[in-house]
């Protein structure tokens, strides 16, 4: 059954301003049942996956619009480089917007078409897993800023639902099926991330120790990512590890925040939080194969945190927004914020507990932002496992993940 994805607005935003639309995002996330499910009727849909259509594609670009027509979706268009410039011809003869969709699973090769081809032409989608929001229905709410909690209707978790469970077994749209098997269906996700995406984007060597990265990085989800650190584990020089880390962020497997400064020159130059997208994922990678290993394990705080900063991505992501406003606060008191979003020049502190009920130690470090005399202090939160909203003090309150 099709779960309704909140990036289809934005989605329909780009395609009446832009003449295409590419939508990325990591393997499995739901990229072709969206098209399928949500383009209007005339559009026809091709994935070169497909080795006919990916070797007219390779072989005579021009005649691949001929055969297929317009307006088309055209799905893993990174595997025939060669296509953005047909692409580029095609929407440069028409005037209608939406002409043709692409999508795609690795950044690389899809920004370097799109840059050389096609800048100014298209607008860009990054989907990921499904959200909380999508799983409950509660659809429309834009970017997550807790500003926006004031006044709204309080969002109840649907009846048998289990958080720990869902965070354990991972967001991806073919779990949401009881009967696929978790292990199998990361394991062959694994598998073919390794045999397909990574071996396109490096020249990789030893498979053996590309995955023992990944679970390098999957045990350190939600920390600092240390370079020097991960590679000394695998066993790789820094340069390697700093590479493969690229390789996760441009497959969307994961994704960096970075540090927040008032001088936007430091932002560069700080220690950014390694995050995955999917707990699913990360319980694989690390052998938790149960909920209750993964919520009463040592690392169950950073988990909880991974699954919170993966629903605030998300929010923006579906909205069609850059992550650019999202960050964390580290000062050199080592006070720290896991979240701040930014609201111009307005600063919203998040804290991340998987505690049933934090009291107001919680917020402790939001009053370090008071030290950025050029910004505000706008409403803040903390994200934990309440069954219901409560304040905190002012202007914070106590949210559930399913208020995000």
């Amino acid at each position: 059954m099709y779960i309704t994805r909140e990036i289809e607005r934005a989605l329909f935003s780009r395609m009446g301003q832009r003449k295409v639309v590419l939508v990325t995002g990591a393997r499995q996330v739901g990229k072709t049942t969206l098209l399928r499910e949500c383009l209007p009727d005339g559009y026809s849909y091709v994935t070169l996956d497909d080795y006919s259509a990916r070797s007219l594609a390779a072989r005579d670009p021009m005649s691949f619009f001929t055969v297929y027509g317009y307006p088309a979706a055209v799905d893993e268009v990174q595997l025939v480089p060669e296509l953005f410039r047909q692409v580029k011809y095609v929407v440069d003869q028409t005037e209608d917007r939406g002409a043709v969709i692409l999508t795609g699973s690795q950044t690389y090769q899809l920004m370097q078409g799109v840059s050389e081809s096609l800048a100014g032409r298209v607008g860009i989608l990054e989907m990921s897993g499904l959200s909380l929001r999508e799983l409950s229905g509660n659809l429309g709410k834009g970017a997550f800023v807790p500003s926006s909690l004031a006044g709204t209707p309080r969002v109840p978790r649907p009846e048998g639902f289990d958080l720990w469970s869902h965070i354990q077994r991972g967001n991806m749209p073919a779990l949401q099926d009881s009967t696929v098997e978790w292990d199998a269906f990361y394991a062959d996700y694994v598998r073919a991330y390794i045999e397909r995406d990574v071996r396109q984007l490096v020249n990789l060597r030893d498979e053996l120790k590309f995955r023992d990265f990944l679970v390098a990085c999957a045990a350190r989800t939600a920390q600092l990512f240390n370079a020097t650190d991960v590679a000394s584990t695998v066993g790789v020089d820094v340069k390697t590890a700093q590479s493969w880390l690229s390789v996760l962020e441009a497959s969307g497997i994961a994704r960096l925040v970075r540090p927040f400064w008032s001088n936007p020159s430091k932002r560069l130059a700080k220690t950014p939080k390694l995050f995955f997208m999917d707990t699913g994922l990360v319980c694989h990678l690390v052998g938790w194969t149960s909920p209750q290993t993964a919520s009463r394990g040592a690392m169950a705080g950073h988990l909880f945190e991974t699954f919170a900063v993966g629903e605030v991505l998300r929010s923006y992501m579906n909205a069609g927004k850059e992550l650019r406003d999202v960050w964390f606060y580290r000062d050199s008191r080592k006070r720290e914020i896991d979240l701040v979003i930014q609201e111009g020049r307005v600063l919203h502190p998040v804290e991340i507990k998987a505690a049933t009920a934090p009291g107001a130690e919680a917020m402790a470090n939001f009053s370090a932002l008071k030290a950025l005399n050029e910004y505000e202090i706008g409403t803040g939160a903390v994200i934990c496992s309440t069954d219901r909203p409560y304040p905190l003090g002012e202007d914070v309150i106590a949210i559930s993940p399913w208020e995000i």
